[in-house]
């Protein structure tokens, strides 16, 4: 089994389908895959602060079912636990949301398995996944690449990882208290990149693994991952944008990938069942 972790609200469907159809596309194994989805409802911070619905979910499955009947797609709602844990900390309105927060629950969750890939939503695979899970993370909390930005700013913190792609060690993670630590961090202090500063912490033993597995500038031949993350540009003057996949005529124009071109043909055409499928119900 191949078990996966994405967090985030309703938006972060358009997110997780093409990050999905990505990995269907680019990794032959018939194991099947157990994809997690930690949602939350905290409207009272913000309006669009709702789970995924039930709907996206049901329709997440039958996609994931198409290519392997086994493979199963759940959503858990964590609400209680965030309220517990986090409701009016220091970190509650941090740069991002915070349902970037939710995957420091994954310990408390009772259903987690004891290894699982973290992914953010802004993401496309380039090859099998199976090469970055099959890594051996027996001896470690977790393995992570590099932040792109971060090790040439920062080079002097050498724990300093994206935190966007982490395949997690569950069972060393518990034995070590790395996400209990975390969330200690979150509660305390307020921290500049929130969840990822925490995690980073409070490591115990870490392995970086090699930029190709989390590529959030270039697309190399080699890449496993491309996380389209927010970028600075040079040109026509020095300035950043934050061009996502599902954007993907904006991001086909910017970046001219056609590696994801079939990638991206199937990701449209079911996000348009999906959007049909939901307007008949309606």
């Amino acid at each position: 089994m191949i078990n996966l972790l994405f967090s985030g609200n309703f938006k972060v469907f358009d997110g997780i389908l093409s990050c999905l159809v990505s990995i269907f596309m680019r990794t032959d194994t018939k194991e099947p895959f157990n994809i997690l989805v930690f949602t939350m409802d905290v409207h009272h911070l913000r309006e669009d602060y709702v789970p995924v619905t039930d709907a996206q979910i049901e329709f997440l499955n039958e996609v994931a079912k198409s290519y392997n009947k086994e493979n199963v797609v759940r959503k858990i709602d964590v609400t209680e636990i965030y309220n517990k844990e986090f409701a009016n900390s220091p970190n509650e309105q941090c740069y991002c949301s915070p349902y970037t927060l939710l995957r420091l629950f994954a310990d408390l969750v009772p259903e987690m398995p004891d290894k699982v890939l973290y992914l953010d939503v802004d993401l496309l695979f380039n090859k099998d996944i199976r090469l970055l899970y099959d890594i051996d993370v027996g001896n470690y909390e977790y393995a992570a690449a590099p932040d792109h930005y971060g090790k040439l700013i920062l080079f002097w913190q050498r724990k300093f990882i994206n935190a966007g792609v982490i395949l997690f060690n569950i069972a060393k993670c518990k034995e070590t208290g790395l996400f209990s630590k975390s969330r200690e961090e979150i509660k305390k202090h307020k921290l500049t990149f929130a969840d990822e500063s925490a995690i980073i912490r409070s490591t115990t033993k870490q392995l970086k693994i090699s930029q190709r597995f989390n590529d959030q500038k270039f697309l190399y031949k080699e890449t496993v991952i491309r996380h389209f993350s927010k970028r600075l540009f040079y040109l026509p003057y020095p300035h950043t944008e934050n061009i996502k996949q599902w954007n993907w005529a904006k991001m086909m124009c910017k970046f001219k990938y056609k590696c994801f071109a079939d990638i991206l043909e199937d990701y449209i055409y079911l996000k348009r069942k999906f959007e049909l499928e939901t307007a008949h119900k309606s």
